[in-house]
């Protein structure tokens, strides 16, 4: 049974209360149960329903256990839809621009329609996919959003979206051999979805790596980089804005950093403090934005800690307050720690070829006190910064 015909089969009467019997199915007693409810149900369907509630554990810690538990997926589309709490961001962003219709192009399971719908917002969702689409037009349905999603089962660079206030897409980024690098081999590529951003009459937003080059950024578009809980997610260039403009958006929240177009700021001598910059600050390289907040400098200029001699909270840099300075030496780090009885060690490397769990066995930590050490660089020199973050 192939996606599309596992799906189509779930959502019968058959399929839907089989899903509801096995919904917290223990994974270790998946064989159990399979064996038993193939007595009365059809293999392939009881296979079928198996794997829908894998999928759906998995998807809690993207969509929470309420909308997860009613939601339909594939493989695939737990893997690559957007996590909810960014969805909503950006839904909240669109229904603050004034957009009131949006075209998701390439909507995979529904997860980006479903925010817009649930923000007022009405969606035109389209994936090529056929189980993908159907488990979009499954998913609007399951969480009462029919009537403001509209899916449908096309090649997006075939869609019409004239008729819609705003643009939104999220090109594939997977292939056959795993993550694709190159906007240019998206699916579809950026420069299709950057010259359909500019057609929309208010706004559009394309979802993009996070790693993408800013020199591959259009001048037109604003940069957006969006972390949530300090992992980064992803990157959205947004049209119809800011032309130019550069953010690192933090979530929960959010706490929006903004770029002033700010020099790198100096290498100097390491202060009492140490600042870890939030990723999608660094990814939008806006270190010196927090640099500034915190009356600091750079440890090396090719990385991006911060250092200062006052603690001054930003939401944007985690802060840490700095006991020991060494050149690294793992003997000597070994011996700090048992001297301070350190068994809980937190790693952190920037500029170090060496791995933290490779520092870890050598160290063996012991007892009951916790440490976090950085392995990095001060000036050009590999160093060892020992400290702990400020609560």
């Amino acid at each position: 049974m192939n996606d599309l015909d596992a799906l189509l089969a779930l959502l019968t009467p058959e399929g839907r209360a089989l899903l509801d019997e096995v919904r917290d199915t223990d994974p270790a007693r998946e064989l159990a149960v399979a064996t038993r409810l193939r007595r009365t149900h059809p293999a392939e369907l009881v296979s079928a329903a198996l794997g829908q509630a894998r999928l759906r554990q998995r998807a809690v810690a993207k969509f929470g256990a309420e909308d997860a538990g009613r939601m339909y997926f594939t493989s695939n589309g737990v893997e690559q839809s957007t996590r909810a709490s960014v969805a909503a961001y950006r839904a909240e962003r669109m229904s603050a621009l004034g957009v009131t219709s949006v075209a998701d192009l390439c909507c995979g399971i529904g997860g980006d329609a479903i925010a817009l719908a649930r923000a007022g917002i009405r969606v035109l969702a389209v994936d090529r996919d056929p189980a993908t689409a159907a488990a979009a037009r499954a998913n609007a349905g399951a969480l009462g959003l029919g009537e403001l999603i509209e899916v449908r089962e096309a090649d997006v660079t075939e869609v019409d979206t004239g008729g819609y206030d705003a643009v939104f897409v999220d090109p594939a980024r997977r292939g056959g051999r795993g993550r694709i690098f190159d906007p240019e081999a998206y699916s579809p590529p950026l420069s299709w979805a950057v010259e359909a951003a500019r057609t929309a009459a208010r706004a559009a937003a394309l979802k993009v790596a996070p790693g993408i080059p800013h020199e591959a950024v259009p001048n037109d578009a604003e940069a957006e980089w969006i972390s949530d809980g300090g992992d980064v997610k992803e990157a959205v260039l947004w049209f119809g804005g800011a032309p130019g403009a550069v953010r690192a958006t933090l979530l929960p929240g959010p706490r929006t950093l903004l770029g002033t177009g700010l020099p790198d700021p100096e290498v100097r001598t390491p202060g009492r403090y140490l600042y870890e910059p939030d990723g999608a600050v660094i990814r939008a390289h806006l270190v010196a934005e927090v640099a500034e907040q915190v009356g600091g400098g750079l440890l090396d200029a090719t990385i991006a800690y911060v250092t200062a001699d006052e603690l001054v909270p930003t939401p944007y840099a985690t802060a840490y307050e700095i006991t020991d300075r060494m050149p690294f030496n793992v003997k000597k780090l070994k011996a700090l720690l048992r001297e301070r009885r350190v068994g809980n060690l937190t790693v952190k490397k920037r500029g170090s070829a060496v791995e933290p769990e490779e520092l870890r066995r050598k160290v063996k930590p012991q007892g009951p006190n916790a440490a976090t050490v950085f392995m990095t660089r001060v000036a050009g020199a590999p160093t060892m910064l020992i400290g702990h973050p400020v609560r």
